[in-house]
């Protein structure tokens, strides 16, 4: 019953996360983390990085790490095809309809609408990954008394400088955080 459930649960995933990977991660942490509780917030931070750090789509990465989490190797199919299923279907019958409807007016105008909430979807998938590692959390609350994971705060500051503003290659900047990363909380 589990795999009928996993199936199910991207393929849920698959049908609505349009705008892409980034797009579908708050999907994934609402059903994965906070519906179902196959993964904490701490597993699901890991995921992610994990996702965005291996080759190919990270909705399909984080699919198959969390089917591999929950039942191995057929658990990481389940999850993987209920993934892409969804978005094989649509992109077929999209490539159809827009071959034949593109030029169309209306087609452009609905196009349009659509890019500022896959930007506010993918905007809040990075504020979330950004307070698990700063704060430790997802969720601010003032006068918590969280405290700011300074190391952390420190590398995102530093990635940021050298991606936006010296063009350094990100995968030299993943690399390069995991390392100071890994030595610094060593000290």
């Amino acid at each position: 019953m589990i795999y009928i459930d996993m199936f199910l649960t991207f393929l849920q995933i698959g049908i609505f996360s349009f705008g892409g990977g980034y797009a579908a991660m708050p999907l994934i942490q609402n059903l994965v983390v906070e519906q179902r509780h196959w993964l904490t917030m701490a597993e699901y931070a890991d995921l992610t990085t994990i996702a965005e750090m291996t080759p190919g789509p990270i909705a399909v990465n984080a699919a198959t790490f969390v089917g591999q989490k929950l039942s191995g190797f057929v658990g990481a199919i389940i999850c993987t095809l209920g993934c892409i299923t969804p978005s094989l279907i649509i992109v077929v019958l999209l490539a159809i309809l827009y071959t034949k409807f593109g030029d169309l007016d209306f087609v452009k105008v609905v196009l349009s609408k659509l890019r500022p909430a896959v930007v506010a979807m993918i905007a809040n998938a990075a504020l979330t990954i950004l307070l698990l590692a700063v704060l430790g959390t997802n969720v601010v609350s003032f006068g918590s008394g969280r405290s700011v994971q300074v190391i952390e705060l420190g590398i995102f500051v530093v990635a940021l400088v050298l991606i936006r503003k010296k063009n350094v290659d990100p995968i030299a900047v993943i690399f390069g955080s995991a390392i100071v990363g890994v030595l610094l909380h060593m000290i």
